[in-house]
């Protein structure tokens, strides 16, 4: 394939709209995404597709700049042919699942398979106008994104990590936020974590059930405990709590001892779970105490909190534009002087452990 201009932004002297190819076997599911989704004069659906075999005839001849897949089809799964997608021609791929623990993780295989977001169908719990602002949001981050060819491995997935470890204990606590291409890096990060690592609390931006599957699934890769976070449970060394799709997470503290307070409310720099809420009150009951971490993802979420918690004394990290799927939150955290460090994805767990130690 090579390389591909696909944002439609990048081309000397021409803008044009990003062009979207949509695949779903529900024809009232493509009429809905098809009418919200040109909407916006930025974005062109070029095509439908009731199925993949249909979409791969319509990607060759049509040469769209990001798919939105449902997984669940007839005659081809999403997961088949996503996988055949990443090998054979790579571009941008957007999963639009039911919104059902089921497709919670089946969206985790298709984000491990390389699509660079999960997004849930509307329904009881999600307005077609709320999906569709996301959707839109997504598509223009995913349009940026060069995604690699990705082969179909033989070798077991259980791949050996090189375990860090941590000397002392700490009371440090540690909070991360990601977006878009924050799964496969938060796993990174997690999978070399020692047992007896600080406390860590996590927002990354999924739907609701989804976060369920994407914490039980680190939990069987780590060292550490790593579950979706429960109103009031304790934040303590070796264990991961990643907020719940749907509800903002925030940190506590009683005393010497850290908690998460779990709740709704509206959304917060276009998100919910929000980035921002977590780490702002991570610098209101953490301060010192506290390690911040922003990584890959788009738009701003978290940067203000970031500099909120830099300025009562927490140390901060940002993951590198290198290492970024979408270098949108960390270069808005740098921007505002909020960052104490800069430093590539595979880095970034020794410097949390580090400052932790400190």
């Amino acid at each position: 394939m090579g390389d591909r201009n696909i944002s439609g932004i990048d081309i000397p002297g021409v803008t044009r709209p990003i062009k979207v190819l949509i695949v779903d076997d529900s024809a009232m599911v493509r009429s809905i995404l098809q009418k919200e989704l040109s909407k916006d004069p930025n974005i062109e659906v070029i095509g439908t597709a009731p199925d993949p075999y249909v979409a791969r005839d319509k990607i060759v001849q049509l040469k769209p700049d990001v798919i939105t897949l449902d997984i669940e089809m007839p005659r081809m799964d999403g997961i088949t042919f996503l996988k055949k997608l990443m090998q054979y021609y790579p571009l941008p791929v957007i999963i639009v699942s039911s919104l059902t623990p089921k497709g919670g993780e089946l969206a985790m295989e298709a984000l491990e398979a390389g699509a660079v977001e999960v997004l849930c169908k509307p329904g009881a719990a999600y307005t077609v106008g709320d999906m569709s602002v996301e959707l839109i949001d997504k598509i223009k981050a995913s349009a940026r994104v060069r995604v690699q060819k990705k082969e179909i491995s033989t070798t077991s997935a259980t791949t050996a990590y090189k375990k860090l470890s941590l000397t002392k204990t700490t009371n440090k606590v540690v909070v991360i936020g990601a977006s878009t291409g924050g799964t496969e890096a938060l796993a990174k990060v997690l999978r070399v974590m020692p047992p007896n690592a600080p406390g860590i609390a996590i927002v990354q931006h999924m739907p609701e059930h989804f976060t369920r599957s994407f914490a039980d699934r680190l939990n069987e890769l780590c060292d550490i405990e790593v579950k979706e976070a429960s109103n009031g449970d304790s934040v303590i060394p070796g264990r991961a709590l990643i907020a719940p799709g749907n509800y903002h997470m925030l940190l506590k503290r009683s005393g010497a001892n850290y908690y998460v307070e779990v709740k709704s409310g509206p959304l917060v720099s276009r998100h919910r779970p929000s980035v921002d809420v977590l780490f702002k009150s991570a610098s209101q009951y953490g301060g010192k105490n506290v390690v911040g971490v922003i990584m890959t993802g788009m738009g701003k979420d978290g940067a203000e909190g970031m500099k909120l918690m830099h300025e009562q004394g927490a140390k901060t990290i940002a993951q590198d534009e290198s290492t970024c799927v979408v270098f949108g939150m960390p270069k808005e955290a740098i921007a505002l002087n909020a960052v104490d460090y800069v430093v590539p994805l595979d880095k970034i767990p020794q410097k949390i452990l580090e400052l932790a130690s400190e």
